[in-house]
């Protein structure tokens, strides 16, 4: 299936492919420029600790930062690295892992065919041995220590600890060194032969590219996979966090912060309301913002101040950060601010604003 969207205020559109292997292919075409763009992820991230496959009768229990291992180790078949193939063509290369998903990306500004190859066929061919599982514990166990030196990491999962008793989104998406040294091939293979199953999956390319090209690579490289449904369960999470505060001592000039409020517990959310609480949070916190203003006149802020809509699957918190010799004062002002808004409400003009900057 084939179909092309187009939006007609931006004179842009691009085309949506629904491929025989299942994959959902969106190519972006930009007439004229310089570089191209490709990513393939799958919706598969740190959070998805315990999952059912549609095809099968148990649930799978799998070590925190499973998907985050995962995405290092794909990058390596039995012969050479994806990031040398990248390296000859001249493109750059990169991978990530976040709370539901993980992504393969490159760049490039030729050999954009060949490069789409590589992608595909690296993503695409898993290779897990005993012996290169535990190699890479020991890579992972040092970047996850190196992150406990990290203020504004170890600030934000501080924040998900307390406020969230039993979603796995309080673990941090590498895992532990504990749970890490408990991943073996088998367990790698049973993520991603349920995860990595292209119905799941998406690829996305945005440059001087023609879908004709895509579709081809597409077709020379990917075979169909059955359409399975893939249940994640959560542990029920009450409504109330866990604690108010919590504080952790590290090297620092200024202190580091985290600050957020709960939103209720939901399965989804719809973009309406994503989008929504997007525009009140840009209303209340943005850099135009009063409060922004009065934050900084005061000295109590900087310009690493930050304030988004935090969310996935289960998961939803208005959040608050940056650098402050008087976190607490932050927070109180923030509070302060909401409750005005609350109260007085949101004018037309701020709405249609913030709307138009979003």
């Amino acid at each position: 299936m084939r179909k092309i969207i187009t939006n007609e205020k931006l004179g842009e559109s691009y085309t949506y492919i629904k491929h025989s292997s299942g994959l959902s292919i969106y190519v972006f075409p930009k007439e004229g420029y310089s570089s191209s763009y490709a990513i393939f992820g799958t919706k598969y991230g740190s959070i998805h600790t315990c999952f059912k496959r549609s095809d099968k009768d148990s649930f799978n229990k799998i070590p925190e930062g499973t998907a985050h291992f995962l995405e290092h180790k794909l990058f390596e078949s039995e012969d050479i690295n994806a990031d040398e193939l990248f390296a000859k063509t001249g493109a750059q290369s990169n991978a990530y892992t976040t709370f539901d998903r993980t992504c393969y990306l490159f760049s490039c500004s030729n050999n954009f065919a060949e490069n789409l190859e590589i992608l595909l066929n690296f993503v695409r061919s898993p290779y897990f041995t005993a012996e290169t599982v535990k190699k890479e514990q020991g890579i992972i166990a040092q970047e996850i220590n190196m992150y406990k030196d990290s203020p504004g990491w170890q600030s934000l999962f501080n924040l998900l600890r307390a406020v969230y008793k039993n979603h796995p989104v309080n673990i941090d998406i590498a895992g532990t060194v504990d749970s890490i040294s408990q991943i073996t091939p088998e367990t790698l293979y049973t993520c991603y032969n349920t995860f990595y199953n292209l119905n799941n999956m998406v690829l996305a390319v945005a440059g001087d590219v023609d879908a004709e090209i895509v579709i081809e690579k597409a077709d020379k490289i990917l075979k169909p996979t059955d359409d399975i449904s893939i249940d994640t369960i959560f542990e029920d999470e009450p409504e109330t966090v866990v604690k108010p505060y919590i504080e952790e001592k590290l090297s620092v000039s200024v202190p580091v912060f985290a600050f957020g409020f709960k939103e209720p517990i939901k399965t989804e959310r719809s973009t309406a309301e994503i989008l929504t609480k997007s525009i009140i949070l840009d209303i209340l916190a943005s850099k135009t913002s009063p409060l922004y203003k009065e934050l900084l006149d005061e000295g109590l802020i900087n310009s690493e101040f930050e304030a988004e809509y935090f969310t996935g699957t289960g998961f939803a918190v208005t959040l608050f950060s940056g650098e402050s010799s008087d976190p607490k004062k932050v927070a109180q002002k923030i509070v302060a601010e909401t409750v005005k808004i609350k109260e007085r409400g949101i004018s037309r003009e701020d709405f249609e604003r913030s709307r138009k900057k979003l």
